[in-house]
């Protein structure tokens, strides 16, 4: 999501209600399920799919150099430590 933050901050607000519509739903998840134990699967995938698609859009738009970074997001593995 960094990449989505610089983006935004870059090419202005086309993206910033997607990622607001993110922010809340995977808070919400957090709190009330994650937190309590709840596992079972992380609601907020959709969402962040098309504030993904709208961050890559806006890249492609602008020409943005982001030659060898990767979009991270749910469901992708982390890299180790």
């Amino acid at each position: 999501l960094l990449i989505g933050y610089l983006v935004m901050n870059s090419v202005g607000e086309a993206c910033t209600e997607l990622k607001r519509e993110y922010d809340q739903c995977f808070n919400r998840w957090f709190a009330e399920k994650f937190l309590k134990g709840d596992r079972s699967g992380d609601p907020c995938t959709e969402t962040f799919k098309k504030y993904q698609r709208c961050v890559q859009k806006a890249i492609k738009e602008k020409d943005i150099p982001i030659d060898g970074v990767e979009f991270m997001g749910p469901n992708k593995d982390k890299p180790e430590s």
